[in-house]
């Protein structure tokens, strides 16, 4: 008779084994997601800039992937350095290959691999904000100082559930990002876009998208990306990786609607950028929020993003910051009402006791999103501001206004991104 024990063991190794192949394979479907925003950010730009909007990306993918391996996941999950804000750098992943080297730990590898998507796209997505402008080399330092300095740190008080600040004392929800990706990200946009100042002619309408489809295919990638990004975060399959899948599909196809409806309203016609942008709205609002609603409180999430970001993204022209693709309009605005929202109408529990609106009454779950929120927000934007300023003054982050209006790609990369022939 196979003794109990044993097969408990094999229960146990086969549990592991899957929620391992699930985080690898919603690894890929993250990674996959950078390439998307490359997609959906070289759309909308100039046709001469398209291939320095897009290596941006590319630009993030190399270099956070070798911070990341190198010390960045031990900064960001590994033991307390600086206890709830900071770990101890693990050197090339060696903890996690083993007491003798040479035996990876399955499951840890796996977790490594999948929080390393996350850093990567977080500093991709904020260079939509400085687009048509930018020298490709100070956004690489930029990428890798900012990264090291204001995202690992992050990620480790909103992600490293044992310890890190929000998790562990405010009991915050963040389950996939919304402040250490979205709000992160938005808010080092919004400092960029200061330092970097306007683009010449700045003003509403100065440019259409160059290529719609290419803006369709990313936000494609994107969504499709997304199931991996938040379901995934449950390190697990299980229910609550199911209903974050759900809330995945509603919310943003509900900021569809709630972006064309405003578009509709304002101008008189639904756009496919609208449609697109919508989208992708939805997707940043429900990140944190994934395992936390019901599906239909997500559906009424994704409608009040989609028309609360139509709204915001002109916020840049009255307030006079030029956020080229709507960084702070779509992530920090998007990211800031998914992280509340769950004060309202998610159903949290501390100590066995809901903290919501909604389900306890209770302003308790708010108090602690926007302590999250807004910690984070700050914290990235003082010094995505200060990194940004000194590469300004000492080696020029900004391209001439002449290599601007000539155009970008062949100034930077010498290279166009449709040579047509002659």
């Amino acid at each position: 008779m196979v003794e109990l024990s044993v097969l408990a063991s094999a229960t146990s190794d086969n549990t592991t084994a899957i929620n391992s192949l699930w985080l690898i394979v919603g690894a890929a479907l993250v990674l996959i997601m950078t390439p998307g925003v490359a997609f959906f950010y070289g759309g909308m730009v100039k046709a001469k800039s398209v291939i320095s909007m897009m290596m941006m990306s590319f630009g993030a993918m190399g270099l956070i992937g070798v911070l990341w391996v190198l010390y960045g996941y031990g900064l960001s999950f590994g033991k307390p350095l600086i206890p709830h804000f900071l770990g101890i750098p693990d050197w090339g992943l060696s903890n996690e290959m083993g007491k003798d080297g040479i035996t990876p730990d399955l499951n840890s590898l796996a977790f490594a691999g999948f929080q390393a998507t996350f850093a990567i796209i977080t500093v991709a997505l904020i260079s939509g904000a400085i687009a048509d402008r930018a020298k490709f080399g100070p956004w690489m330092i930029f990428a890798g100082i900012w990264a090291t300095v204001v995202y690992f740190p992050v990620a480790y008080w909103v992600f490293n559930l044992s310890d890190g600040w929000a998790p562990a004392v405010l009991h915050a929800n963040d389950f996939a990002g919304g402040t250490a990706v979205h709000i992160n990200a938005g808010a080092a946009g919004l400092a960029l876009a200061l330092v970097l100042g306007k683009r010449v002619g700045f003003a509403k309408g100065m440019t259409k998208p160059h290529n719609v489809p290419l803006t369709l295919l990313g936000a494609a990638l994107l969504w499709f990306g997304w199931f991996g990004f938040n379901s995934g975060s449950e390190a697990a399959v299980d229910g609550v990786a199911a209903i974050a899948w759900i809330n995945t599909l509603a919310a943003p196809a509900a900021g569809i609607l709630g972006w064309l409806i405003v578009e509709k309203f304002k101008d008189g016609k639904p756009t496919s950028i609208g449609a697109a942008s919508g989208a992708v709205a939805g997707l940043v609002a429900i990140t944190p929020a994934c395992n936390i609603l019901t599906p239909f409180w997500a559906i009424v999430l994704g409608i009040l993003v989609g028309v609360v970001c139509a709204y915001a993204i002109d916020l840049k022209y009255k307030l006079g910051f030029d956020d080229s693709l709507d960084v702070v309009g779509i992530h920090l605005v998007g990211g800031l009402l998914g992280t509340l929202y769950i004060g309202f109408f998610g159903f949290t529990r501390v100590d066995g006791k809901f903290t919501s609106l909604l389900y306890g009454g209770s302003f308790v779950q708010l108090g602690a999103q926007a302590a999250d929120a807004f910690g984070v927000m700050i914290y990235s934007f003082v010094l995505a501001y200060a990194i940004g300023w000194v590469i300004q003054k000492t080696i020029g982050f900004r391209i001439t206004n002449e290599d601007e209006v000539a155009g970008v790609d062949t100034v930077v990369h010498g290279e166009e991104g449709y040579a047509l022939a002659e």
